[in-house]
């Protein structure tokens, strides 16, 4: 498996909030190549290109990946050396590689192109359907808000693959853990714009792809904050015809996985919004979706939240006290009212991730500019609810970061994958 396949064009991403819009089109085999005006090629493949069945063979074949060896990644990531270990989780481990930009022959350290080698553990959540699927759509998909899939490695019971490199590592490190500078109001809206337009881009290119698996620690940030999805294990062709969702085994995240599709079973594109209203609820609190160290109400941040989205003048009191109320409050406003449109519990009533996508524009954009330079004071930095009149004040450690495990079922309908 140490031949090169292919080689997938590279994706210019200086500019990703650059609309794509009135792009121009070139054929391809499988489908098409759209090049917005700013230069940036988007891959669109066919509905029958994904629809249909292909075997492992033909996916592995695909001419955009580059087959690695085993010998080839431990050359790259000097021996996956704990010191190039960039983290772990369930699926297994994620090391930094070095590779030519040419020839994808590993480099020393410094030179050439940066990549992240993820290995799985043969025992890990993630199991070779997933490894497989994951290289079926990042092979035949590519947007500048889809992390890169450079190539992969199947050699005996060894299952690698080789991405782009992400500098700034995931949204829920700059969310949840110490240490990273705490994120900007402008940061986390420009984040949120890259994962909105990723997700408007599967939900409506001719193939409908449901991602399944939207939340921050899926979410990855390049030198310059722009958000790239990752992780497309989960992924599912979407409803075809005059279907509307596609039934499928539960699988997912507790805390950010639908109500209805926890309930039934049935999978739609507007399982990813409300995912989504679950990140734009950690971007505008710097809360987890599930946190247990909290107690009653709210461990969940949902529950907790949403009584508060649709009054400005409580709506202060979930914000991110880190944010030292550095936001303004129009735009905070927008942004909680669109967070509760893409929670409502009638999937029908959801917003479609491109009407997501013009609404984030307008808060990064407002009309009103003197308005929005105007910030409110700083917040209560204690929440609402969290210590009952009179008791003493306790203090609430962030939980350190789990890089949660790939793929297991939701038992009694919602899974152990807990942040």
């Amino acid at each position: 498996m140490g031949n090169c396949v292919g080689n997938s064009a590279q994706v210019d991403n200086a500019n990703t909030s650059q609309n794509t819009s009135g792009a121009s089109k070139s054929s391809s085999k499988n489908g098409h190549s759209t090049t917005s005006p700013s230069g940036l090629t988007i891959s669109i493949f066919s509905r029958k290109s994904i629809d249909s069945p292909r075997s492992e063979g033909e996916i592995l074949a695909s001419p955009n990946l580059k087959a690695f060896s085993f010998n080839e990644l431990k050359n790259a990531t000097r021996n996956f050396r704990p010191d190039s270990l960039l983290g772990e989780g369930g699926f297994g481990y994620v090391y930094k590689g070095w590779i030519d930009d040419q020839t994808f022959a590993a480099t020393r350290p410094g030179s050439g192109m940066v990549v992240a080698v993820k290995m799985l553990k043969p025992e890990g959540f993630q199991g070779h359907k997933e490894w497989l699927t994951e290289v079926n759509y990042l092979g035949q998909l590519h947007h500048p808000n889809l992390v890169k899939l450079v190539g992969y490695c199947l050699d005996g019971e060894n299952r690698l693959l080789v991405y782009e490199f992400m500098p700034k590592g995931s949204l829920e490190n700059h969310l949840f853990r110490r240490g990273p500078q705490p994120l900007s109001w402008t940061i986390r809206i420009k984040v949120a714009i890259g994962a909105a337009r990723g997700l408007s881009f599967l939900h409506d290119a001719e193939s409908q792809v449901i991602y399944r698996d939207f939340k921050a620690a899926n979410i990855l940030l390049d030198a310059d904050f722009n958000a790239k999805l990752s992780d497309f294990g989960l992924a599912k062709a979407g409803p075809t015809g005059d279907k509307t969702h596609v039934s499928t085994q539960v699988m997912g995240t507790q805390g950010y996985a639908a109500p209805e599709y926890v309930a039934t079973g049935r999978l739609s594109a507007k399982s990813d919004v409300y995912s989504f209203g679950v990140v734009m609820l950690e971007l505008l609190s710097g809360r987890r979706a599930v946190d247990k160290t909290k107690v009653g109400i709210e461990q969940t941040l949902v529950e907790w939240a949403k009584p508060y989205l649709v009054d400005k003048r409580k709506l202060f009191r979930i914000m991110d006290t880190k944010l030292e109320g550095q936001y303004p409050q129009k735009g905070a406003l927008m942004a909680a009212t669109l967070a509760l449109q893409c929670l409502n519990v009638d999937a029908k009533a959801r917003p479609k991730m491109s009407d997501v996508l013009d609404t984030l524009e307008q808060i990064r954009a407002p009309r009103d500019t003197k308005f929005e330079q105007q910030s409110l004071p700083s917040p209560v930095r204690r929440s609402p609810r969290s210590y009952p009149a009179g008791s003493p004040r306790r203090n609430h450690q962030p939980s350190p970061l789990n890089i949660t495990p790939r793929g297991s079922p939701l038992p009694s309908r919602l899974s152990p994958r807990v942040q």
